[in-house]
């Protein structure tokens, strides 16, 4: 009995993968890689091509970078069953802290860096303790955090405070080092890895459909199975080719890839991962199979910490400054960036690719509607009614399904 209910979160229509998954998931997936590209399509229209200009683009991709890597985290506490409304205003908190620890107490910036991740994780373990061993509710114990959150981020910088130090910026700001010899507007080493990126990702996709068939799961024919691996492959090519052709890939992206890498291999090929979609699936299933609710659910939060932290971390150095508002309403980006992307709000679902992908969406939403000089006003009504319908897809498929 035991090893019957450990089997189902196992499977990969529990666990989706890029390009991979049954036929439900695989469509939600590349559904919205088009989507980003007819997003891309319609502010090129309207903007007299300003808005796929390399310059613009490269500028797009960084700002969507600390969402991003918060969403990452995201994806595993929804996928969880739970919502953490802290990660704006922990994320401004910790950008602030490092602020303070470089420029106010003259702090070598790799252990600025290094303190202000310790400071993330440990206010994971605190959030993650009433969630996970005193059952408080994840909504109440991450609106407190918000709350603490932002009134430490007055506390600790009163005013903007910009730190002096080429090298931490160059954490928000720096980009690879066109190597190889090449030519202006054009970087060699970045060309690479975005080569790397598309090769890697087709290895990854045809190996995941081989350990499919292999256990007995359903694949996509081959027809879909090359389109939706095409898809992607110029999805990866699109976007890296951007940076490639401007000033090359920004280290904040690097950031990024590294995160996506790591979390989906988590995801996907360990139990930790499985058991996050398990309890998310069925959390007294999960328990009664002989998984630690509790331990899963500490471990889950802590990572947010940690990620909030480096989120803040890459948002100061973009910066080169701590300002007061930091972090203000993010977590409603990173939510919807997750839910766009294809995470489930009633748990169980979710993709850390899919996230990205999101992410992305919500950045270019933002930059082509200040491209159009849309007032604010009608931005945030765009914004509402694209999370709106997002979230109105997910159910729906659930009812049919």
């Amino acid at each position: 009995m035991q090893n019957t209910v450990l089997e189902t979160p196992t499977s990969p229509a529990r666990t989706p993968t890029p390009g991979t998954g049954g036929f439900r998931s695989g469509i939600r997936q590349y559904t919205m890689v088009i989507a980003l590209l007819l997003v891309w399509g319609i502010f090129t229209i309207f903007t007299g091509a300003k808005f796929i200009e390399p310059r613009n683009l490269s500028n797009l991709f960084l700002q969507s970078a600390t969402v991003a890597i918060i969403a990452v985290g995201m994806v595993w506490v929804m996928v969880a069953g739970h919502i953490d409304l802290s990660v704006g205003s922990l994320m401004g908190f910790c950008g602030a802290i490092v602020a303070v620890l470089i420029t106010n107490f003259n702090w070598n910036p790799v252990f600025a860096i290094l303190a202000t991740l310790a400071v993330g994780i440990l206010i994971g373990i605190w959030q993650g303790y009433w969630i996970a061993y005193r059952g408080v509710p994840a909504f109440i114990v991450t609106l407190a955090g918000m709350l603490i959150y932002r009134g430490g981020v007055l506390g600790v910088a009163s005013k903007t405070i910009s730190p002096n130090s080429p090298s931490f910026a160059a954490i928000g700001q720096g980009y690879l080092p066109a190597l190889f010899g090449s030519t202006p507007g054009f970087n060699g080493l970045s060309a690479i890895v975005a080569l790397t990126a598309i090769i890697a990702y087709n290895i990854w996709a045809l190996s995941s459909r081989a350990s499919r068939i292999k256990y007995g799961f359903s694949v996509p024919p081959w027809p879909r199975q090359i389109l939706i691996q095409l898809v992607y492959s110029i999805a990866i090519g699109l976007i890296f080719g951007i940076m490639v052709f401007y000033m090359g890939i920004p280290y904040a992206i690097l950031i990024i890839m590294i995160l996506v890498l790591v979390f989906s291999f988590v995801s996907t090929n360990t139990s930790f991962g499985r058991y996050i979609y398990a309890i998310g699936g069925n959390r007294e299933a999960a328990r009664l199979s002989g998984i630690n609710v509790a331990k899963t659910n500490m471990y889950i939060f802590i990572v947010m910490g940690f990620l909030s932290a480096v989120a803040g971390i890459v948002f100061t150095a973009r910066l080169n400054a701590a300002t007061l508002g930091a972090g203000t309403s993010m977590e409603l980006d990173v939510i919807a960036a997750a839910v766009i992307g294809g995470t489930s709000t009633l748990g169980g679902e979710g993709t850390v690719f899919g996230a990205i992908i999101g992410a992305l969406v919500m950045a270019s939403l933002d930059n082509g509607m200040s491209l159009m000089n849309l007032d604010v006003t009608w931005q945030y009504v765009v914004k509402g009614l694209v999370l709106l319908f997002a979230v109105a897809i997910d159910v729906s498929s659930r009812k049919r399904a």
